[in-house]
This record gives C-alpha cells, structure tokens and sequence, in this order.
C-alpha cells in the first residue's frame, strides 16, 4: 500500500540493483529516492529507511557511501531520524577502524599515506598494496577490504555527522566510546572524522558554575549543543551582559547579527566578524582559549568553572558555529547568593596569562 507511490518503486529498483550488482541501474535508483522522498509522506520516507537501512547494513563499504549519504538526508522527510542511526554509525565505525588499519600497514611498508580525498590515488594504491599483499602474507580481498575504508569510509562517516547536529541523535548514538576512538585515529586524514570527533566531544544538559570576577557575582547555567568555546563566549555575553539591578554584568552585548551566528541564524560569519568581550579563565587560573571546547574545562567540586575576566586585548572571529545545524542552548537558571558566589570565587585562582 504504502509503496505505490514513486519513492517505493525507486527503493524496490535499489533493492534488485543490489542483489544483481547492477551498478547502472543503482545509481538511477539513487537518484530516483532523492527525487522522490520530499515528494512523499513521512510514513513512506519511514517505510522507506527501513527497508533501506537493510541494505546499508550489508552493501559493501565501497558502493553503499553514496546510499549512506543519502539515508541521512532522508530522515528529514520522516518521522524518527535516530531509526538510521545504530546501522550508520556501525557501519562508519567499522569504517574508520578498517582505514586506520590500512594506515598503520601502509605506512609501516610505503611511508607517506595516500590522500584519502584523491580519487586519481585509488589505482596507484591498488597496485602497491592489494596486488602486492600476498608478499606480506595478507589475503588481496582483505587489503582491498581496507584500501576501500581508506578512500570511501568519509562518506559513511557524513551521514553520522549530519544526524549528529541533533540533540535527540546524540542522546541515543550506539557504541560512542567506540565510535569516538575510531573517528579519533582518522580525524587528521578524513576531514568528516575531523569533524564528527569535535562533534561527539559536544556537552548536552552539562552545568556550568560562571563568575563575574570584577562584580564577584555568580550564576549557574546549563548549556548544550556549543561546538566550541567561540560560540560559548558569544552566548555567555549575550546571555549575562545586561541589567545591573536584575543580577546581570556590565558591558556591551553582541549585536543580533553576531548572536544569531553563534545559535541559529544562517549567517554563521556577520559583517565585521564577531567580537570578543570577555577572557574566560578556568578555576585553574588557566585561559580557557576560544579554539578549545566545554569540555575541555576542568571541574572543580564536580562542576566545571567558567571566570569571566576583561580581555586583555581586542579579540574578533570569524564564524559563529563550527556546526552549521547544531542548535545550541545556553541558559540562565539562576543568579547565585552572593555567598555562594563569594564561595566559588574563593576556590578559584589568580589568571595565569596566555
């Protein structure tokens, strides 16, 4: 029932694409789902994925990238975008930690890697090591198995990276010490590893303890989705600079343009760039710099400290967000008494300098 409209017929096509590797008629059918899914209901795009996330647990890693890619953008059109999610990201970790097994080989035998985003390298690469892995006592289907991570396994890893953005998708991915590990050992050679390692060090529902040293006022927030502490210095600005007598600290805010950078706007890099207004110093004394992120900060008695110091010289950036679709929340949920404030003050130290 469900699948007389076009989008079930494209998936029915990509189904026997698969089963007679029939590569033609698999790409048409690829490009005929991602013609189909806006057009169709969300109980199709569900029905869909679902039977497409049965074939992306099995097509190989080297011609199911494209598949994967395209799946992730799929669940905008459904109802439940994690349903994809454990079978993407097994696949995207198995990925990377076959490409970082092929690194290690390749590089113990030929030096230098190959780049993993130069296509021209795939048939050098062959002929260096697949056809020359019986010497080294490998099976040529296993070292194919891995030069295939190596050259394709970013897209597989994208998908994840694109679902990811989403709050409700980090609350639920599988296997997340593991996938972090794996994306960990890629991240300097695949530029989606890079990103998705950055983006499963975010924080979600994390408190922070956040001092105001010159007015020795407090305040206990709870943030999630900042990619880096760029973005959590314009959204601590925006969200304390402002009524003295409400509790607030003096200052100039960050324009509209700037704070829509930094949380949901489409401009992520304003006119002008964005401004710094504070130095942020750890409980440590220690700055915490910009191109770190809130999880670098220490904790100190189980909370992590944020001190908000004057800068000691002008400071501006580029972009707002390191992860266009993240949305990001950073919330006030209170003004601390000023004992409390004067407590955690007292256990933190003098700024060290940069």
């Amino acid at each position: 029932m469900l699948f007389k409209a076009g989008l079930g017929k494209w998936v029915d096509n990509l189904v026997r694409a698969v089963e007679s590797r029939d590569h033609k008629r698999f790409m048409a059918a690829l490009q005929g789902i991602a013609r189909a899914t806006p057009k169709a209901r969300p109980d199709e795009v569900d029905t869909a994925l679902a039977r497409l996330t049965s074939v992306l647990a099995q097509i190989p890693i080297g011609l199911g990238g494209e598949l994967a890619r395209l799946a992730g953008s799929m669940t905008d059109y459904g109802t439940d975008a994690t349903a994809v999610v454990p079978t993407l990201v097994g696949r995207a970790t198995t990925a990377m930690e076959q490409a970082a097994r092929f690194a290690e080989l390749y590089g113990a035998e030929f030096g230098d890697l190959p780049d993993a985003d130069d296509a021209e390298q795939i048939g050098p690469t062959i002929e260096r090591f697949v056809e020359t892995a019986p010497s080294r006592g490998m099976d040529q289907s296993d070292a194919y198995d891995l030069l295939k991570a190596w050259f394709c396994g970013g897209q597989w890893v994208q998908p994840v990276l694109y679902l990811a953005q989403r709050k409700d998708v980090r609350a639920v991915l599988p296997e997340r010490p593991r996938l972090t590990a794996a994306v960990g050992k890629m991240r300097e050679h695949i530029e989606t590893a890079h990103w998705l390692y950055g983006l499963l060090l975010v924080l979600d529902d994390e408190t922070l303890v956040v001092l105001h040293r010159a007015s020795r006022r407090g305040y206990r927030m709870t943030i999630s989705g900042v990619g880096d502490n760029f973005q959590l210095h314009t959204l601590l600005a925006a969200t304390l600079i402002g009524d003295e007598s409400q509790g607030l600290v003096p200052g100039q805010r960050p324009s509209a343009a700037e704070i829509a950078a930094a949380s949901d706007g489409e401009d992520l890099t304003p006119a002008g760039g964005i401004r710094g207004t504070f130095n942020l110093v750890d409980a440590l004394g220690e700055w915490i710099w910009n191109e770190g992120r809130p999880a670098d900060i220490p904790k100190v008695d189980g909370e992590r400290v944020v001190v908000l110091d004057p800068p000691p010289y002008a400071r501006s950036w580029n972009a707002g967000r390191p992860y266009p679709l993240m949305r990001p929340t950073v919330t006030l949920d209170g003004v601390l008494p000023a004992d409390e404030a004067a407590h955690w003050l007292g256990l933190v130290k003098t700024a060290q300098g940069g």
